[in-house]
C-alpha cells in the first residue's frame, strides 16, 4: 500500500480501487475527505508499489490473504484491506516495536516536512496534501531552526554578492 511516506495520503485515501489508477494517464484520482477528488501522480516508486499487484483482486488495488475460514471469509482467498484492518495491523506493528503514541497520520505529517524542505515551496505542499486551506499546510509542514538559520545565512550571502555588484558597476 503506499504509505503516507511515499505520497502523503490519509489512510482512506491510500484504500485504493483499480478504476482509481489510470496507468495511461499517470495518476491516480480518489475521493478524500469532504468529498473532494485528490489526484496523485504515479511516480517511479508508486508504480513500483501497484504494478505486480494487478490481477491479484478484480476491484480492491490493496489486499491480503484469510489465513484461516470464518467470519464471511475463505482460508487462502484474497480480501479488501479496509480501515479496519489496516488500523488493526498498525496496532500491533507498533506493539511489537514497542513503539507508543505514533499514528498513522504522523506519517503525513513527515512527508509535509521533507516536501517543504525539498521544494522550499508551501503551495506545492498545500497541493500535495489536498488542503483547501495553507493553514492546514502550515501545520502540517515544520521547519527547523536550522533550516532557518541556514536560509537566513542564503540570504545574507545572496545581499552580500549583489553588494559587490553594484560596487563593480560604480
Amino acid at each position: 500500500m503506499p504509505s503516507p511516506r511515499h505520497r502523503g495520503l490519509r489512510l482512506r485515501e491510500c484504500l485504493l480501487r483499480w478504476p482509481d489508477v489510470d496507468w495511461e494517464g499517470r495518476q491516480i484520482r480518489t475521493i478524500g475527505k469532504g468529498g473532494r477528488t485528490v489526484t496523485v501522480p504515479i511516480t517511479s516508486v508508486i508504480r513500483e508499489i501497484l504494478w505486480p499487484l494487478r490481477g491479484d483482486h478484480r476491484e480492491s488495488v490493496f489486499t491480503f490473504v484469510a489465513q484461516r475460514t470464518g467470519g464471511g471469509r475463505i482460508k487462502g482467498q484474497r480480501y479488501p484491506l479496509t480501515k479496519g484492518n489496516v488500523a488493526s495491523l498498525w496496532k500491533r506493528l507498533r506493539d511489537r516495536a514497542n513503539v507508543t503514541g505514533f499514528r498513522f497520520h504522523d506519517i503525513r505529517h513527515d512527508f509535509a516536512t521533507k516536501l517543504l524542505r525539498e521544494t522550499g515551496n508551501l503551495k506545492i505542499v498545500q497541493r500535495a496534501l489536498n488542503h483547501a486551506s495553507i493553514k492546514t499546510t502550515v501545520r502540517y509542514a515544520h521547519v527547523l531552526d536550522d533550516e532557518v538559520a541556514d536560509a537566513m545565512e542564503r540570504v545574507q550571502k545572496s545581499r552580500n554578492k549583489s553588494r559587490s555588484k553594484l560596487r563593480e558597476v560604480s
